[in-house]
Formats: structure tokens, sequence, C-alpha cells
């Protein structure tokens, strides 16, 4: 169960100290629970049974993002993988040491003096160290405890206490003894330090006051190190532990944490194992051998990570992939991040069900012949582990009379030139044709006959008949995932570079790879309403405008559109169009002189636009037909592309010359092609600059496509680039040739991204020559006036990237019924398909409320650390009667809720005046910085349940709400 009777500041309130607080909280509302324990944790009473258990993880591993637990609330790491971390927020970090063994790559290994040395251990290739030595104590603490706490690690996890037994003719007393003194000497060297022991039981009672909790391993599920194999553990072998891990909890009320050994793909047997040791009463660790995945605890983490394999050799880069511009935004919306993987390259070796929630593959022919047996058998090993596998476009090679057999497929019949049947479609499943027709298929089209024996249960998509008895698919659901063959996945428009899709990629991708409902990180929400962008990049900037005197476009922009619309908004500038050593010198004092009123505006964030305004990025994936410098950047006497000088040298421009006190540039807006090399991107970040640009999002009435809406971002060598919401109006005024009001249209792509599906933000961008001309101004009142005649949740641009980063490292876990939400605190939405219903306010903690959308309903978390409970929409209980926040224009923070007391009280902070609507608050007391508040008239308000509030000037306010009256 989720508890959730108490007032608590969930933003600075630890998991251990949360508990701590229902413990208290429940004494006071004479809650009990007949398997409530008492137990210590950190020096802290904590209240925990099988639904309010500390979630605990071990990791020894170093090829998983330790930002991958941070939904756990122990983590034990081996810091020689780890090195020096930064704990998520109330996250308990304890360094893994082994006290009884040592192996050899330990740095320390050589300065063991031999005659400390009992036995081997030859399961873990490891030395058995002698307890009782005089000198062990002291070399532990200096050598193995002290260099750790140097680099701030505080807890740590004492292993390997009982290793002695492994030798012969060892003093049981005298090795216990030399145990206790190893735990008293680090006691008395480095005050304050936390441990947990595993086993160890013996010397337990000797040390209690010194332990925060007791581990033990192998309770139902065991890894057999001598036979390298996975085995159950004997019932007289869990019996024995039982009753010592009993013990533990009884007469020294300590919390037990179970460790368990199941294989990593065997999702099921490590749910089950979990479920078992939580039952006991016991905190549950289930996970592989090396404990080097990601495994399952008191609660589960869920897999967002899809793997897209591409062929290199199709496209110039991975920006201009299908994969990448049709694919990803789907998986996007549903919630996933997409990780690519060039099938010229070596493939992932480590591809498990504990991080990956299936893989897809996008070929359009063969793949290099020489890379086509290890895809071959490094796609037979991923079909083993049981990850689902979608397929597009074609299977990239001769499958093999193998790999067939494990796909359930058969090989084409063949036939004479003169005796080709027609084929005659069987059946077409309403996912395909969703916006082009099927096209017509013959033998020479993708198509994959079914085995007569022993083949995968199948849900045909698209099969046809005309070949005997065969059964001839050219896309199916399978048993392993599904596949969708060309040419039925997209339809090229004759004519244009734009495409349609054939089979509805939500519904295959989420079909095919099965993903569960899940919350979804949210990049387009923010308290329940949708948010609002504005970016323009300083192009144009000392253009003259058709208007009376021949003003700048930059003035017309500053005076017309900024000075108006009060709002959020970033500029840019190229530094050559505004600098005096630029292009213009002569109008450069003039031109800055703009530039410093437009960065002085209070709700106006600084961007760079870079010092040349280069055209292409990547001179690797540049296109060949155009290498000169030209076509590089605007055209500076002497000047090389220099990605320094152009990232960071015009962003101190900025700061030294334009930028009033107290701000800098805070943005980069990528230029010209929008596809910046990791090697900018390493740039940017490492210049302390967030970025954006590139996506081209422009789906229109016009081009009414799903594939004219671009994915969230794409990450090379790690950096992140985002993307903007909406495309500029470059696009819609075809390249600036006309009709200069075409901006206009960027209306119907607002529109059409947010239904059926809320898929991207009001994102308002464009260039400052759209100032210059009197159709491309008015396009751009009548845009900002559309947005701003909406209830949307205005934002500075980087709010969005910071969002947008954030969905990449987000974390979901499940809880029980609920589920854990862990971000980095910037994304603070999540989105519910139909399916999950809404929130249970009752048993949620760090939820202010929830508002419907378009395609579900999007929650407010009041926190980057969040329980989650939903209940059916149509249920009536308790939850219902509790006041929640609909929606604002305004962030959440500092929330405490009191389901007893039925009360709530957050602060909410606008860039404009506040507006937000209360759910369920008649006949509350509603107050605002202390005052009674006042709702608009009922007439105002969508529904009798809502209360509206607006306020001329205020845009921050601490808001309670008490309904104990009511």
């Amino acid at each position: 169960m989720i508890i959730g009777f108490m007032s608590i500041d969930f933003s600075k309130v630890q998991p251990v100290r949360l508990f701590l607080h229902l413990l208290f909280s429940c004494f006071a509302a004479a809650v009990s629970t007949a398997r409530t324990l008492f137990l210590a944790l950190a020096g802290l009473c904590l209240a925990v049974d099988a639904g309010a258990t500390p979630s605990v993880a071990l990791y020894y591993g170093s090829g998983v993002p330790l930002s991958e637990f941070r939904v756990f609330d122990v983590l034990v790491v081996e810091p020689d993988h780890a090195g020096l971390i930064q704990p998520s927020s109330g996250q308990q970090v304890y360094a893994y040491v082994s006290v009884g063994e040592v192996q050899e790559g330990r740095s320390y290994y050589a300065q063991i003096p031999p005659q400390w040395k009992l036995a081997s251990n030859e399961g873990w290739q490891s030395e058995v160290i002698d307890l009782s030595a005089p000198g062990w104590p002291e070399f532990f603490a200096s050598q193995v405890v002290a260099p750790l706490w140097d680099k701030g690690y505080r807890r740590f996890f004492l292993d390997t206490l009982d290793s002695y037994r492994l030798a012969k003719g060892f003093d049981e007393a005298a090795q216990q003894e030399g145990l206790v003194r190893v735990i008293d000497m680090l006691a008395r060297r480095f005050p304050g330090i936390r441990l947990i022991l595993n086993r160890g039981f013996e010397v337990l009672p000797r040390v209690r006051d010194k332990v925060d909790m007791v581990a033990a391993e192998s309770l139902y599920q065991r890894w057999n190190a001598q036979s390298k194999s996975y085995e159950t553990v004997p019932p007289a072998d869990r019996e024995w532990l039982l009753a010592q891990l009993r013990t533990v909890r009884e007469r020294d009320a300590l919390p037990v944490l179970v460790i368990d050994y199941v294989p990593v793909d065997d999702r099921e047997l490590a749910r089950l194992t979990a479920q078992k040791i939580k039952a006991d009463g016991f905190i549950p660790w289930v996970a592989d051998a090396e404990l080097s995945t990601v495994g399952v605890g008191a609660v589960e983490p869920v897999p967002r990570r899809i793997l897209v394999l591409y062929d290199g050799d199709e496209v110039a880069a991975l920006s201009y992939s299908n994969p990448h511009l049709y694919l990803q935004m789907p998986l996007n919306y549903m919630g996933y991040v997409t990780e690519y993987a060039d099938v010229r390259e070596p493939l992932p070796a480590q591809v498990h069900r504990d991080r990956f929630a299936g893989v897809v593959t996008w070929f359009s022919g063969f793949i290099p012949a020489d890379r086509q047996a290890d895809y071959r058998l490094w796609l037979q090993s991923v079909l083993r582990t049981g990850l689902p596998i979608a397929i597009l476009g074609n299977y990239g090679m001769d499958l093999g009379p193998a790999l067939r057999r494990q796909l359930g497929l058969a090989s084409y019949p063949s036939f004479a030139a003169d005796q080709i049947p027609k084929l005659m479609q069987a059946s077409v499943d309403p996912m395909m044709g969703l916006e082009a027709p099927v096209p017509l298929a013959s033998l020479q089209t993708g198509l994959s006959q079914l085995a007569e024996t022993g083949a995968p249960q199948v849900q045909p998509l698209l099969e046809y008949s005309g070949v005997g008895q065969a059964r001839m698919l050219a896309a199916a659901i399978t048993s392993w995932g599904g596949f969708v063959l060309d040419p039925n996945v997209l339809s090229a428009i004759p004519g244009t570079e734009t495409y349609r899709w054939i089979v509805d990629p939500f519904a295959f991708l989420r079909r095919a790879l099965r993903l569960p409902p899940m919350p979804v990180p949210d990049t387009t929400t923010e308290s329940g309403r949708r948010m609002l962008l504005v970016h323009v990049d300083g192009d144009g900037f000392a253009s003259l405008g058709e208007f009376a005197g021949s003003p700048p476009a930059a003035q017309v922009l500053l005076r017309s559109v900024f000075e108006k619309y009060r709002i959020p908004q970033t500029m840019s500038i190229i530094e050559a169009e505004v600098a005096p050593d630029g292009l213009y010198p002569a109008l450069s004092a003039r031109l800055e002189d703009i530039a410093r009123a437009m960065f002085k505006l209070p709700y106006m964030e600084i961007g760079s636009h870079a010092y040349s305004h280069p055209f292409i990025w990547d001179m690797e994936v540049a296109p060949k037909a155009d290498k000169t410098d030209a076509a590089y950047g605007l055209d500076i006497p002497g000047y090389k592309i220099d990605l320094e000088r152009e990232i960071v040298g015009s962003s101190d421009y900025i700061n030294r010359r334009l930028a009033p006190e107290g701000k800098r540039v805070s943005l980069f807006q990528w230029t010209g092609d929008t596809t910046p090399s990791a090697k900018a991107l390493e740039i940017a970040y490492k210049a302390g600059l967030l970025n954006i640009n590139g996506g081209d999002t422009s789906i229109s009435r016009m081009n009414p496509s799903l594939t004219a809406i671009g994915p969230l971002g794409i990450r090379k060598n790690g950096y992140l680039q985002v993307y903007a919401p909406i495309t500029n109006e470059n696009i819609y005024t075809n390249l600036w040739h006309g009709p200069f009001y075409g901006f206009e249209r960027a209306i119907e792509s607002f529109e059409m991204t947010d239904a059926p599906r809320r898929i991207k933000p009001v994102g308002i961008y464009y260039h400052t020559y759209s100032a210059s001309k009197p159709a491309s101004l008015k396009a751009l009142h009548k845009v900002y006036d559309w947005a701003l005649a909406r209830p949307l949740h205005p934002l500075h641009a980087t709010d969005f990237v910071r969002k947008v980063q954030d969905f990449y490292s987000y974390e979901i876990a499940r809880d029980g019924d609920g589920w854990r939400l862990r971000g980095d605190g910037h994304l603070r939405t999540v989105r519910l398909p139909q399916s999950l219903g809404v929130p249970d306010l009752s048993r949620s903690l760090a939820v202010a409320g929830w508002n419907r959308g378009p395609d579900g309903v999007y929650v407010t978390l009041g926190s980057d650390n969040a329980l989650l409970a939903t209940r059916a929409d149509a249920s009536a209980d308790a939850a219902t009667q509790l006041p929640y926040l609909q929606q604002s224009n305004g962030r959440v923070s500092d929330l405490h809720s009191d389901a007893a007391a039925r009360s709530l009280s957050m602060t909410l902070t606008a860039y404009v005046p506040l507006e937000f609507s209360m759910a369920q608050a008649q006949g509350c007391s509603i107050r605002g910085d202390g005052r009674e508040l006042k709702p608009l008239p009922a007439a105002q308000t969508s529904t009798d349940a809502v209360q509206v509030f607006r306020f001329k000037h205020a845009q921050t306010l601490r808001l309670e709400i008490n309904c104990a009256t009511r």
C-alpha cells in the first residue's frame, strides 16, 4: 500500500525520512498495521511492511548508467567501477568493500603479507584473508576504506565476512574477534560511518549499534560459482537462513536485505522471487550473479530504452535515417528513449530485458555482406532472451535455415518465369492503410511465408493468397514481435520529398514490442496546461524593413512584437551581423543598441546564433557536391570555420558587450542545416550552454502526415541535441520565397500536434527577418494572438530544453499497484493513458493534481521524487473528494498534502500574471499568501466542480486549501 495521511515537503524529505514521517503520522491518526515492524536504517526509525519497504539495489558493473537506479532509496555500488557518484535526490549510496577476501586486481593486493592469506576461493578467483591477523583492521581501514572516504563515500557494504570458513583448521572465535575489531576500527577512524553487513550473524549482537542493515544471499535462488549455474536453494538451507534473518529482524530490530540470483532475462522468476522475499518481511534484490544488470527489488524498474538498428551505408548520417526521422517520434510519444546501433559496427553485447523494452530494425536492403554472419548470430541471441523484436522494411539479409526456424518462417517458393501466380489480398488489418493505401503485391515485393509446422503464433496484418496452401504475409504480429516489409511501411508522394505511413506506427510498435501502459514522462505540458515557448534566430537582424524610414528588422521586432507580447521569449543574434568588426560596421552601433534593449527586457532570455552562421556543422556528412568555404558560413574575409569561435566566442561577445548585468547567454541555437557534429555538441555542453533547433516539425493541412512530426532530439556520443518543437517560418514561406504570410500556417501545426495526440508544445520559432515585411509581420501577430488566446503555460526555451534532457534520464518503476517516478526535477508532468485511469490522490505522494487532455490524463507532480497510485476513472471513493490543482500557468513547488485533513498547499510561480483552477474544492477555504481568495463567477468556469482564479499582477503565490470542515 502507499500511505498518504500527512503534510510533507516532498521536495526536501528523503525517502527514508519520508517513511519515518509516515510512521509518526500513522500513530497520530491511530492507524495500525499488523505486520508493521520497527527497524533502524541510517540511525532512523522506519515503518516497513510488505508494501512500504525501502527499496535497495546492488550494482557492481560498469555498463549501466547509475541514473537508471535512481528509483531505489539505497544503492550499493562497486566503487572501482562507479568512481565518485552523485546520488539522486534522497538516495543513500553505499560502497562495496570486501572484508574477508581480496582479488588480485585490487590496488592494495600487493601490500598484503602472504601470511595473512588463509585460503583461495576458486569460484571467485580471490584470496581468503585471516581476519585474526593483528594488523588487518588497521590495514583495512587505511588501505581499503580511507581512500573511498576521501572520495566522498560515507556508507559501506561489508562483504565476505565469513569467508574464513573456506579454509582448513581455522579458529572460529579468533576470526569472529578479528571481524569485530575491523568494525570497531571503522567506527573509531571514521565518525558517522554507516554500515550494511552481509551476514555476520554471530558477531551482530556485539556491533549492533554500528549497523544500519543486515544482508544475506540466496534465500530462494542462488548462483553456484563452482558449476557456473543458477539453482534453487534446497529447503533445509532456506529454513536455516530464514531462522537467522528472523532473529536479526526480531532480536536486533534491523532491516534485512535478501539478495537472490536468477538469469538476467528471466524477469518473471526475478519478479516472483522478489515477491516471496517481500512477503517474508524482508527487502528484496534479485539480479544476475555478477550484479551487473538492473534487477528487481522492492520496486521493479520499467525499461524505457528501445535499441534501434540501422545501416549507415544507406544514409549520410543517423540524422537522415528512416528510424530517426520517422520511427523515433512515436516511440518518444509512448515514453521510450531510442538508442541507435549502426549494423556496420560491432553490435551491443549486453542487450537484455532488464534495460531494454525491445529491438527495432529498419533496413531498406541488404546490409554489408561482411556483417551478415555476425548480425545473424546476434539476432538469434537476442531472440533467445525473449526481448521483442520489430522488423521494418527488409530483413537485411538472407535469414538462413536456423534463423528462419527461430522466426517460424519458410523459404520462398520458386516459380518459372511464366508461372508466377497472381497474389490476392486475403486479409488486411485495420492497422494497415493509416495515411496511404496498401500497395499491390507480387512475389517480387516483401513477403514472408509461414512455416507449415512449428510456426510461432501469428496474427496477420497483411496476408495474401494465390500460392497454393502457403500463407504469404507482408506484415504480422508474431510471438517474438512482428514485421512490416516494404513497400508497406511508407509511401512516397510523387514529385515531393514527403511520405505517408501505410502502417500505423503507434499501434504496430505497441503490439509488436508488447509495450505495457505506463505513466509517460511528458514534455508538452506543465501544471495541466500545454506549454508555450518562443525563440528567435537572429538571421536578418540588419535587414531593412519595408516600412516608413526603412528601420532595421530588429527594431521593428523589438517595438512591434517583443514590447507588445510580454511573455517568456528567447532572442539570439549572429555576431558577424551585429559586431563592429563584422559585416556591417556602419550599422553596428545601432544594431548593438537594439540588441541591448531586447536583452534588457525582463522576460527575454539570451541566445547565441553563432559567429558566422555556419550552414553545415559536420563536414563529414556535408553534401559532397558543395565543399567550398562559402557553404559553411557567412562570407567573412580571412575566416575559416572554428567551432570554438562559433559557439563559445559568439557567446562571450554577447556576454561582454550586449548582455545586461546579471544575464548571460544560456542557449545556443543551431544554424543552417542544424545537424551539429558530436564535437560541436560537446563544445556547447562544456561551455555550459543548452542547445536547440532542428527536427523540422511542419505537419499542416497541406502535409497532414505523422512523418512531418519530428522526434525530441538526437544523441551523438552521449551529447543531446534538442529539437525545436515546431519548425520556423522559412519552411512555411518556401525558403523565404513566399507567400510571406505563410508562417500563419504554424497554427495548423500547433493544432495538429495537439489532437488526437498532444505530441508537441506550442513552439513559436522564427527569424528576425520575419519583421522585415508587412505580410510576415502580420503573420507573426496572428500566431502570437492565437497562442495568447488559449490557456497555455508560457515558459522559456531553456525550460523546455531541460525537460527534454530530463526525459532521456527519467526513471519509472512499479511499486506494488502504483508507480515510482524519479527525474532531475525539470520534467514535472506524466501522462496517463486512458487504460490507467486517473490518480488516486489518497494513496499518492507528491502529486499536486491532474487535468484531462486529448489523449489521457496529465498528472502534475510537485517533486522530482513521487509515488503515483491510480484508480478506475468511474470509481467513487474518498479520493474523489480530495482537492487538487486542475491546471495553472504557474509551476508547482514546495508541495504539502494531508489527505486525512483534506488539505493541500503549494507555491505557484509563473512568468506572467498567475492563473489556476482548483477541482473538488467546493466549500473549502482557499487562501493565497494568507488572504482568502474568491474564484471567478461560476458562469466563467468549465464545470461546477472547478473553481478558477486569475490575478492581474501576481506571478508567485503561496496557496493553501483546507477542506476539513466540508
